[in-house]
């Protein structure tokens, strides 16, 4: 289990330094009525994140379970195909990065988030979090992790959990941590936002390239 754990936790740091929902959330914390919309969000987060890894872990479950002795070709040939995916976005992600003073496109429904309710914002961190391709590919890498590990339902339901403590993490802090000092964080958010902002395409093909190799390196590993 401490293998497969020690697996997973590059993934779920790929989840996790997204700025694009980081952003998100640090607006609708910095917005009126930040509390419920933030906590929509945050539900809407971490529920896109377990439905996505549990799913790719059931399904990796048809994948013979892999021996530290034996070769595992099945499951080497999946991995290497989510890292040479993942490195495929790295360059997509770096190509679109801003150049000098060139402002960052942002996606335009971030202008809405003022106006929506905790329920869409539920909704909002689900799709983010679920449906996002970069956030599916780690959520398959991490499934095929898990499920042809040959681990327990004890040991399975533990590693998920620590993938899924993870990969919220950086959503869950800033929005418990405004909850309990909103005035003190405010500033620093502001900050933090406006270099995810500009920083966002730069951090996410460096995230994407590392991840990538490191998970081709495990399928080229299982043979």
């Amino acid at each position: 289990m401490e293998t497969a754990i020690g697996e997973v936790l590059p993934l779920a740091l790929g989840v996790a330094i997204s700025p694009i929902p980081i952003i998100a959330a640090i607006l609708m914390l910095l917005a009126p009525g930040a509390r419920g919309r933030s906590v929509g969000f945050l539900v809407g987060w971490v529920l896109g994140i377990v439905v996505a890894v549990v799913l790719f872990t059931l399904l990796a479950t048809v994948i013979p379970p892999s021996d530290p002795n034996d070769s595992a070709p099945v499951a080497g040939v999946v991995k290497i195909a989510l890292g040479v995916l993942l490195l495929l976005l790295a360059v997509k992600q770096w190509r679109g990065r801003p150049h000098g003073d060139e402002e960052p496109a942002l996606p335009k429904w971030m202008a809405a988030i003022d106006s929506l309710t905790a329920v869409r914002a539920v909704g909002l961190g689900f799709l983010l979090s679920a449906v996002n391709p970069k956030n599916l590919l780690m959520a398959a890498s991490a499934g095929v992790i898990v499920g042809t590990a040959g681990l327990t339902a004890g040991e399975i339901t533990l590693t998920l959990a620590v993938y899924v403590l993870i990969a919220a993490s950086t959503v869950l802090i800033p929005v418990l941590g405004y909850l309990v000092a909103s005035r003190r964080l405010a500033a620093p958010l502001e900050r933090l936002r406006g270099w995810l902002v500009h920083n966002n395409a730069t951090v996410m093909a460096v995230l994407l390239l590392v991840i990538g190799v490191a998970v081709i390196g495990k399928g080229i590993a299982s043979f």
